[in-house]
């Protein structure tokens, strides 16, 4: 048995690059920063801050969410699997690249971080494909057992 499941909590690095393709399915790509804090040891030394960038890539509707929702400085919780693919460059060296492909997404910026768009739209839309009666009364308080668009996943 094995297991290939990453969980990242960070920013986005820059604005998504999305492909559409003939077929109707679509890729996007972005990077992710996360960061560890600087903290000091017992003894005094002083550990820095460190971050660490990871290439992100989702497809097919959670792509489509992307590149309406997702912008430079979103906080995102992402939940997915690591992927390594090589190329030749132009001198003919090999090339890897590590890349966690996206299976679940949680939008964290609060709301109002990106001018005339809220986070809400991003979850709503994120969420009505698995609950319809939702997209129909988007306007209408939830009650307190359902939860509410800005419940955190954990």
């Amino acid at each position: 048995m094995s297991v290939n499941k990453v969980i990242l909590l960070g920013n986005v690095g820059q604005d998504p690059k999305v492909k559409y393709f003939d077929t109707g399915s679509a890729v996007a790509t972005f990077p992710l920063a996360t960061t560890d804090r600087a903290y000091t040891l017992a003894n005094g030394t002083q550990v820095p801050e460190r971050t660490e960038w990871h290439n992100i890539v989702a497809s097919n509707r959670l792509a489509e969410i992307v590149d309406k929702y997702v912008h430079k400085g979103d906080k995102l919780y992402l939940e997915g699997k690591i992927r390594t693919r090589s190329y030749s460059d132009q001198s003919g060296a090999m090339r890897y690249i590590t890349e966690v492909y996206v299976d679940n997404m949680e939008m964290l910026s609060p709301k109002g971080a990106n001018p005339g768009m809220g986070t809400s739209a991003g979850q709503q839309a994120a969420s009505a494909q698995s609950n319809p009666v939702q997209q129909a009364q988007p306007s209408q308080p939830q009650s307190a057992q359902g939860g509410s668009v800005d419940d955190l996943p954990f």
